[in-house]
């Protein structure tokens, strides 16, 4: 529910700052030139970390040599050999080295990474860090019919957005409902943005923490008594998904406020997500033997009874944390949040609308933290808003985005898998070069 290891970073450790842009890097103003960036072949260091670089992302090479002993304390071989195997399972052997950019050919996807290499001799990687995947696909109507090759479900639309109606441009299984994962959390900010237009609430409002029972997130383990703004908690809900924020936020907010929102918002069928489950939520039912299978055989009165009983009182240490990391998918199909490609299209064309002129600066500044596109993409649009989610067997990216000459369109997709997990190298560098070849 909170996006995986390897989606937008693999190793974080002894980047510099100035380096760790990753999916927020943004292309300079309009009328300002770029400054050439030095390529990894341009220095006779750099060209060090390069000719390494796929031996160790196969799974060998010289670990110890290669990288230099502050990356190497914060990432012990054990953490970077899973890491590896994960790229690996999910994409395939790498290949090739493609350019001097470094971007390395898997099976099914090309990985762009960041190297980091110390100048001095013995010129050891400091820093490396992958900042997306690429599809080879060139045009639109290749990435739909990859799309539509994909194992399981999957769906997608991409709408332009004007005074009426969100305009379908192309799509396939645009009104199919799937499981989407943390992109559920976009109705929680819409609750939020209406309480704010309306004066209601201000982005400044603190929040002070009871002391309940949290998921995992920056919240966890903060002391009762804590505030926490509006703003801030929004912030993290949808730049990094912090699952422990949207909680706070849904019951500060009240769920059946929340749900309220669905029908404004233009989703079709709201029922389906009645009672609006929160991560702990999510995580108890799936995470307890035989609890979901109880839950599902009821009512929404029944079920609202029962999460607001026996469910809230689950401590977290009885969920079994080991069933949520075989990356086997759990009940996909039957106990998640459901929307389709149209619905989220609808959502943020509601998004756009209410966030116009300065009342709405702190939305898109929250929406566009984290636009979830690498370089390229991102510098085809003059403003890019993103939240995905993903779970084994579920991954969605739902993005909002302004072209240079100030129309508006969505760009989402789903795919669903519920006999085994997605491949989400593939379906980033698929849904990254839709975003791309998209803009006007």
């Amino acid at each position: 529910m909170n996006g995986r290891l390897v989606r937008s970073v693999l190793l974080r450790p002894s980047l510099p700052d100035s380096a760790a842009a990753r999916h927020r890097a943004r292309p300079p103003p309009a009328g300002r030139p770029r400054t050439p960036r030095p390529t990894a072949d341009s220095r006779p260091y750099e060209r060090r970390g390069v000719d390494g670089l796929l031996a160790i992302l196969s799974g060998g090479g010289d670990y110890a040599g290669f990288f230099a002993p502050g990356f190497k304390a914060q990432v012990p071989k054990a953490m970077f050999d899973q890491v590896t195997a994960q790229l690996i399972a999910a994409n395939g052997k790498p290949g090739a080295i493609l350019g001097g950019a470094v971007r390395v050919r898997y099976g099914t996807a090309i990985a762009v990474v960041m190297l980091v290499v110390d100048p001095a001799p013995p010129h050891q990687v400091t820093g490396l860090l992958v900042t997306g995947f690429e599809a080879e696909e060139k045009t639109l109507a290749e990435v739909e019919a990859a799309l539509g090759r994909l194992r399981g479900d999957s769906g997608y639309a991409i709408a332009r957005l004007g005074t009426g109606a969100p305009q379908l441009i192309a799509g396939r299984n645009a009104d199919t409902r799937y499981a989407i994962g943390s992109a559920f959390k976009l109705v929680i900010l819409a609750e939020l943005v209406r309480l704010t237009n309306k004066g209601e609430r201000k982005w400044d409002d603190l929040v002070t923490l009871d002391g309940g029972m949290l998921p995992g997130g920056g919240y966890t383990t903060k002391p009762k008594g804590t505030q926490v703004s509006l703003r801030e908690l929004a912030t993290q809900m949808i730049s990094i998904s912090d699952n422990s924020a949207t909680d706070i936020l849904l019951h500060h907010l009240g769920r059946q406020k929340v749900e309220a929102m669905m029908p404004v918002l233009g989703i079709a069928d709201p029922a389906r997500n009645r009672p609006f489950l929160g991560a702990l939520d999510m995580f108890r039912l799936k995470g307890v033997a035989g609890l979901a299978d109880r839950y599902l055989k009821l009512d929404e009165a029944g079920r609202r009874a029962m999460l607001d009983g026996e469910v809230a009182g689950i401590p977290p240490i009885l969920i079994d944390i080991t069933s949520f990391r075989t990356k086997t998918p759990k009940m996909i199909d039957t106990l998640e949040w459901f929307e389709s490609p149209n619905d989220l299209v609808r959502v943020m064309d509601w998004l756009r609308r209410n966030t116009e002129g300065p009342a709405g600066a702190d939305a898109r500044a929250i929406l566009s933290k984290n636009p979830g596109l690498g370089p390229d993409a991102r510098g085809k649009w003059q403003w890019a808003g993103f939240k995905g989610g993903s779970e084994p067997g579920v991954m969605n990216l739902t993005y909002l985005l302004q072209a240079r000459g100030g129309d508006w369109y969505v760009v989402t997709a789903s795919w669903n898998d519920p006999q085994r997990d997605v491949e989400e190298g593939r379906f980033v560098g698929l849904l990254n070069r839709a975003v791309a070849l998209s803009a006007p």
